[in-house]
């Protein structure tokens, strides 16, 4: 069976995510404080390695850990539901299978305690 990663498109398919994931996040008034006075371009290329190492293509991501990564935000459950809502309104605009969303959902569920640093 193909990757996640394979399934979705490969490269191109996680950066056309990525990049509209995050003008998505951009404009959410629930969560773009967090991304103020960032980088977005690397935040953006961060975000990419990452996702394609979780959805099985290359592992080419050399930045911190989850939990590592957002300790420091104070971030809660209203704030980590959003980006998974931005997350799944992205992927379903992009034509991406209701059931590799479900799966991404789930990946995203698996890692919600180390985000929420808990």
């Amino acid at each position: 069976m193909s990757s996640l990663y394979e399934r979705l498109g490969g490269e191109a398919a996680v950066d056309a995510a990525v990049d509209k994931f995050y003008e998505k996040v951009l404009a959410d008034e629930r969560i773009n404080s967090f991304f103020e006075g960032l980088d977005m371009v690397a935040q953006a290329e961060k975000q990419k390695a990452f996702l394609t190492m979780v959805f099985g293509g290359p592992n080419n991501y050399s930045g911190k850990d989850l939990r590592a990564g957002h300790a420091h935000l104070g971030l809660e459950e209203s704030h980590f539901d959003a980006v998974v809502e931005l997350l799944a309104a992205t992927l379903t605009e992009l034509g991406v299978a209701e059931s590799d969303i479900g799966e991404i959902a789930e990946i995203a569920a698996s890692v919600k305690d180390d985000v929420l640093n808990r």
